[in-house]
Parts: structure tokens; C-alpha cells; sequence
């Protein structure tokens, strides 16, 4: 998180991140449901012994860009190579509310408008040195210097007193963020405008939640941050392991850190090695690797695998179509919508939503593991969630009545614009896995049965790292896209959809989206029943507006061989979304 959102395909990152997906679909079939019910959320609990290596498979068509860092990584994959080491400041307990237990402690002052985050002596970077305040500070700065061109800073940070400034030039320093200990102290107060309701969890987007070695990369330029050897080839991090070595964009190969302030490692070495999804079951099958994600979609060739356990959960995500309507202006650090754009009207937009037959190809192409969502916020969230919002489900007559009743009518096999003149929509899709061509292939049929001439941007599918490219630098040649989100555990959607942020792609901009955005995150919203009364009523407008459609999220099924104990996805064991890897091992 960190605080929100990863691009993702979808791979659990956690809090702040933005990242974009390739989607799988879904559906539902109470079959498969039910047996993923049976599943267990962790590895039997045994004693383990100390030493070996475990082999981790990173499923992706496409090398990870190897950015460690987390203020300046956008995509899953890396956040996933970076696990072992990448340990945040705070643990939480199962609802992901922040505790003691964690490198740092957190104290909130709503009197004061104060956050006091304190790390704990021993928490040591894996070169030896104390993570101190500075560490803490300068993570800020590498989100909010322009220089680093980070995609993480988001407009929820500017509550904090100078951040603003400091993001726009005008101050060298952040004038909120005090360090009384001095920058080798281990205490940091951050000032806010005012608190959150949302503060209390991690992933709530308006504070951070790792630490950036100082010491390490202070002689680098904000402008080389990113493509420095520091953070491409040598991090630093204050997690159980250190990084050995690093093949570029195919695997890491992690080792103890000496340091690390929980104790000694159970393992001696982990190894993220990337592997194709085409060929995910077969490595499951072949005990290739320890741990290994399962495919949806490959199922049923490997559910009867031997020597593992399977555990499944479903993660806080989901797949969405989203429709460009503007545009990111870099000057004035804002999205600023288009009226004119192709895609501004309303029932055009939802049209293509209830022409998409989700659940059917859930249903067909992933044994019904994954499944339509109705609404931006998941029901995980609890009464969060509403249950009122039913979704786009598939209906054909309604797509065609929306059209004809827009002006969209028909001339020869395609539709034109209300104003007579053609249509043609393209479409930016990811490549992925074997299923991933003809489930996109689908919806281009079921676009095309009302009329709509939709078209893949350059004809085919695009490979992740262009995909993420295009969407994130408003390419003209993209008017609708099919993308995912990896969540926070704090649910506020301010920093992903609101008008000063990068990450809503989208980049439509209304007043009533501002209003909600701000309600819910507003002083009233320390009471739990306005809160949630914001929250639906967010729903419900985005329903309705349709610049973003959900479509579907899956659940997480990983193969873990069974000779592993302390493999866990409960929020408690984890670290913001990181395996705690320390306590990963062998059985005895």
C-alpha cells in the first residue's frame, strides 16, 4: 500500500502501490467453490528444522522490471520477487488494523493531528545498520520529488503538512514530517491537517509504510533513483533475507540477513524463478517447485497432485474494464476529463458492460475459481460492501436499448455516433495466459452482436510492460482496457479514482466522485455508520457512471510442497501482504 493498488494480474501487493493486470475471467460453479471453501488458509503447523532452499515460481509471460523499491515499483511481479526481503513498518492483526507487533510502532493523536511512528532498536537494514527516522523521512521524499517520477505519490498524501509544497517545488524539506530524536533517532511525528477514520489499518494511503536506506542512496539523484544499481542489482532491505543474486528479469536468489531483528531465518536460501503460465501445471505436477501459484484455468490437471498442500484464500482484488475520458496533466498534477471524448457517454459505457458475458466464461474457462463482482468495493470489506449494487450481468437486450435510445444507431453492420460520423473503439488487452486470447476474443464477439466495432490496439494482444506503458501515458490509440487492481487493506478508493491522483487511469473527474471520495474519508467518517452510508452511496455512483466496470476477481490457490510448515495468507502472519518468510521452513 504502502498505501494502494497495484497493477497487477492479479498478484497480491498490498497497500500503497498502483498496479495494473492482465484479468482471467469468471463465473460461478458451486463445485469448485465448495471444494476451495475446504481449503486451508496456512501449511499444517509443525516444528520445522533450520536450513534449505526453496523453490518459488513467479508465473508471468512477461520478465518482471526489477525495480526494488517500493516507492518507485508499480508492478506486482516485482513486489513479489522483492517478498523475502521487503518487510514493512507495521503488523497488523487478521482485519489488517495496524499492532505493536511489527519493526515499528504507530500512535495516533487526533487532538494533535498527529501519526508518532517509532521502529524498534535492532530493526537493522541488512548491511548492519539501524533503520532510523531519516530512513523513514527520505521515503517520503523519493514519493513526493518529482525527479523520481514515482507513480506511488497520490493526492491523500498532501494531509500531511508540507508534503504539498515539497511535491511542487516551492520547499526543500517537509516541513510536517519532525524527527526529535534528530535523523539518527528512531522517531518520526508526521503533522497532519487532520487524522482519518482509515489510519488505524494498514493500506489506508495517507501515511507510508516502509522505510528507504538513506545512508545507501543518498548519493544518488533523485532523476537515477530508478535505474540505479542500488535499487536494480544491490537493495537493501531490514526483511529476514538479503538479496544474493539477481538474474535480470528471471530470478532472485535470496539468503539470511544476519541482522534480522525477529531472529535467524528458518531456510538458508529462497529462489524466485520466473516460469510461464502455459507451463504452471506441469510444474506443479513435476514438484519443479516448492511453492507455486495454482491457474484457475489448470485446475482440474492439478488438483490431484501429490506431496502438497493447497491453500487458497480470496484476495482483495478484482479485474475491471476502464474507459479512457481525459487526460493526465503533468503541469497541473491532475486528471482533467474530456467531454468530448469517445467514450464520455454514459450509456455507451454501460452498454458494453451488460454485452460482456463474465460469469459464462468464468465459468467455461476457470471451473468457476474465479467469479463476477458487482461493485469496486469486494465483499471482503464487510458492510462496506453493497450488496445492493447487482453489477453489469450479462443482457444483451438492455445493451442494444441503451444504444438505440443514445442515438447510436445502426449504418450497415456497425453503429455510428450520435453525430453520424463512424465508430470504432479500440481495445487494449494484456497477453497472459493460453486462456487469455480467447476469453478477449469473446468479448470482442459480444461486442461486435450489438453493433459495437471494437478492435484490439494493434490487433493483437500487448505484452505487460508496453500494456502498462500505454495506460499509464494516456496513449491515444487506447479507449477502453482491461486492467486489475490489487488492493488495499483499508479501503478508501480515494487514491486510486480521485482527480489528483495518477492512478486513476481513467481520468474522469466529477464533482459528486470528489464529494463522496472526500466524505468518506472525512472527519464525520470516524462515525462507522456514516461511513458506510458514503461508501454505498460510492458504489452506487460508480455503478451508475460506469467509467469503470468491475468484471471479476479469483481465488488465490497456491501449491506448497508438504514438507513446508509456516506458510500462511492470514493477514496476521503476513506483513502488509509479504509472507513472513522468517518463519517459512522444513519439517522436522
Amino acid at each position: 500500500m504502502k498505501t494502494k493498488k497495484i497493477f497487477s494480474s492479479i498478484g497480491v501487493v498490498t497497500a500503497a502501490a498502483l498496479a495494473l493486470v492482465a484479468c482471467g475471467k469468471s463465473g460461478n460453479n458451486d463445485n469448485a467453490t465448495n471444494t476451495v471453501k475446504k481449503f486451508a488458509k496456512e501449511t499444517p503447523v509443525k516444528t520445522a528444522k533450520q536450513g534449505g532452499t526453496v523453490k518459488v515460481a513467479l508465473e508471468t509471460d512477461t520478465p518482471f522490471t526489477g525495480i526494488f523499491s517500493p516507492e518507485l515499483s508499480t508492478m506486482s511481479t516485482d513486489a513479489s520477487v522483492a517478498g523475502p526481503g521487503d518487510e514493512e513498518l507495521f503488523d497488523t492483526d487478521n482485519q489488517y488494523k495496524i499492532n505493536d507487533k511489527g519493526p515499528a510502532t504507530l500512535k495516533l493523536d487526533r487532538n494533535a493531528k498527529t501519526a508518532t511512528i517509532t521502529v524498534k532498536k535492532g530493526v537493522k537494514w541488512s548491511d548492519g545498520e539501524q533503520v532510523n527516522a531519516k530512513d523513514i523521512e527520505y521515503s517520503y521524499e523519493i514519493l513526493a520529488n518529482k525527479k523520481t517520477a514515482s507513480q506511488r505519490y497520490n493526492s491523500q498524501f498532501e494531509d500531511i503538512l508540507g508534503m504539498k509544497e515539497y511535491h511542487d517545488g516551492k520547499a526543500k524539506t517537509i516541513s510536517g514530517i519532525e524527527m526529535p530524536q534528530g535523523e539518527k533517532g528512531r522517531t518520526v511525528v508526521i503533522h497532519f491537517k487532520e487524522l482519518k477514520p482509515g489510519m488505524y489499518y494498514s493500506g489506508n494511503g495517507y501515511f507510508w509504510e516502509s522505510a528507504a536506506p538513506y545512508h545507501y542512496l543518498k548519493n544518488v539523484p533523485f532523476n537515477k533513483l530508478q535505474s540505479s544499481n542500488q535499487i536494480r542489482q544491490k537493495p537493501l532491505y531490514f526483511g529476514p533475507f538479503k538479496v544474493q543474486k539477481i538474474v535480470r528479469g528471471q530470478s532472485v536468489t535470496w539468503v539470511p540477513n544476519k541482522y534480522y531483528w525477529r531472529g535467524r531465518p528458518k531456510l538458508n536460501k529462497i529462489v524466485i524463478q520466473v516460469v510461464s503460465p502455459n507451463s504452471a501445471s506441469q510444474s506443479i505436477k513435476s514438484h519443479k517447485f516448492d511453492i507455486a501459484a495454482v491457474r484457475n484455468s489448470q485446475w482440474d490437471q492439478v488438483k490431484n497432485t501429490k506431496n502438497v498442500n493447497f491453500v487458497a484464500q480470496i484476495p482483495l482484488s478484482y479485474n475491471y474494464l476502464g474507459f479512457k475520458v481525459g487526460k493526465w496533466d503533468a503541469k497541473q498534477n491532475k486528471n482533467v476529463m474530456d467531454p468530448k471524448s469517445k467514450m464520455a457517454n454514459k450509456s455507451l459505457r454501460q452498454a458494453i458492460g451488460y454485452a460482456m458475458n463474465v460469469s459464462a466464461v468464468d465459468k467455461r474457462y476457470t471451473q468457476g475459481l474465479s467469479f463476477q463482482v458487482p461493485t469496486l468495493i469486494p465483499a471482503q470489506f464487510g458492510d462496506y460492501f453493497n450488496k445492493d449494487v447487482k453489477g453489469y450481468n450479462y443482457d444483451l437486450k438492455k445493451a442494444n436499448s441503451l444504444l438505440d435510445k443514445a442515438g447510436y444507431k445502426k449504418k450497415g453492420k456497425w453503429r455510428v455516433q450520435p453525430n453520424g460520423k463512424p465508430l470504432t473503439i479500440h481495445f487494449l488487452a494484456m497477453s497472459g495466459s493460453s486462456i487469455q486470447d480467447p476469453i478477449i476474443q469473446n468479448y470482442l464477439q459480444q461486442w461486435h452482436k450489438i453493433g459495437l466495432n471494437v478492435k484490439l490496439t494493434g490487433g493483437r494482444l500487448t505484452e505487460a510492460n508496453s500494456f502498462y506503458d500505454k495506460v499509464q501515458h494516456d496513449d491515444p490509440s487506447v479507449d477502453m482496457f482491461d486492467a486489475g487492481w490489487t488492493l488495499a487493506s483499508e479501503p478508501s478508493p480515494k487514491n486510486m479514482y480521485d482527480e489528483s491522483t495518477p492512478s486513476n487511469y481513467e481520468r474522469f473527474v466529477t464533482p459528486e466522485n470528489t464529494k463522496l471520495l472526500n466524505e468518506i474519508d472525512s472527519q464525520k467518517a470516524f462515525n462507522h455508520k456514516y461511513r458506510v452510508q458514503k461508501f454505498h452511496e460510492w458504489q452506487q455512483y460508480m455503478f451508475d457512471q460506469a467509467y469503470v466496470i468491475p468484471t471479476d476477481n479469483a481465488y488465490s490457490i497456491s501449491a506448497v510442497n508438504n514438507k513446508l510448515t509456516g506458510y500462511s495468507t492470514k493477514p496476521s502472519q503476513n506483513n502488509n501482504g509479504h509472507q513472513l518468510w522468517y518463519q517459512v521452513g522444513y519439517v522436522k
